[in-house]
């Protein structure tokens, strides 16, 4: 139990040194997924769930990486590519190597939870970044509450994340 909450600790604490240390798209966004995922995993809570809070966490990740490059100037071609396939690569393959991932009894529709998973926080994610930006095109360019950029995608993977719960 006290290595749950020692993982938990840090991966809280390296999300608040990493937000405050580098200016990116949404660092809270970024915290507030990664301690979803440190949450889900450390409750024992099915692999599609975690794997939701894992690609919705790559996007916000691959997102703040190439808004740092660019501020650096170190942009280069196919950086919105390289970069994201570089974060998924370098996350699941893992999984696999270690046999997290691509159980043959850990499969949802023939694929693999995680990767299943994955795929749709990824989708979510960026579904519901896509709402936000469309709800401040509504309001004049400024959001219907604070946070709202925070609140809407972490709101929605948690209540995908609780319906998918109750399927399971």
């Amino acid at each position: 139990m006290k290595q749950k909450y020692f993982l938990l600790s840090i991966i809280i604490s390296a999300g608040i040194i990493v937000a405050k240390t580098a200016s990116a798209v949404c660092p809270v966004c970024i915290v507030a997924v990664g301690t979803g995922l440190g949450f889900s995993r450390w409750l024992n809570v099915d692999d599609i769930i975690s794997s939701l809070w894992i690609g919705a966490l790559l996007v916000s990740v691959s997102w703040w990486t190439i808004i740092w490059l660019n501020k650096k100037g170190w942009e280069f071609k196919f950086q919105k590519v390289v970069i994201p396939a570089a974060y998924y690569l370098l996350t699941l393959v893992p999984l696999y190597y270690v046999g997290i991932a691509g159980h043959p009894q850990n499969r949802i529709f023939g694929i693999d939870k995680i990767l299943f998973g994955s795929i749709a926080g990824t989708v979510i994610f960026i579904l519901s970044i896509w709402f936000h930006n469309f709800l401040k095109t509504k309001n004049n360019g400024k959001s219907f509450f604070q946070y709202q950029k925070v609140v809407l995608p972490v709101s929605i993977l948690l209540i995908i994340s609780l319906i998918l719960w109750r399927m399971i």
